[in-house]
């Protein structure tokens, strides 16, 4: 495990401290647990973010899909 050293804003350090408190029933470790999950979720949000960001850019570039070689549709379907 890591140990980071961090500053907050009074007003937000309270906030987060009452609501952790509440959820792991203020249980030993527990400022620790809601710190790793806000974190993790805040990962996921960002990658989420990242990927998103990338495949715009790919879907911005556009695709070859090669020749037409189907001029309608019951060319392909018998019906």
């Amino acid at each position: 495990m890591g140990t980071i050293t961090i500053n907050v804003k009074d007003e937000v350090e309270e906030k987060f401290r009452k609501l952790a408190s509440a959820l792991y029933s203020g249980k030993k470790g527990y400022l620790g647990r809601a710190v790793t999950e806000a974190m993790e979720i805040w990962i996921k949000e960002k990658k989420q973010k990242e990927m998103a960001e990338r495949e715009l850019k790919v879907l911005d570039k556009g695709f070859n899909l090669g020749k037409v070689l189907v001029k309608k549709r019951t060319d392909i379907y018998d019906r």
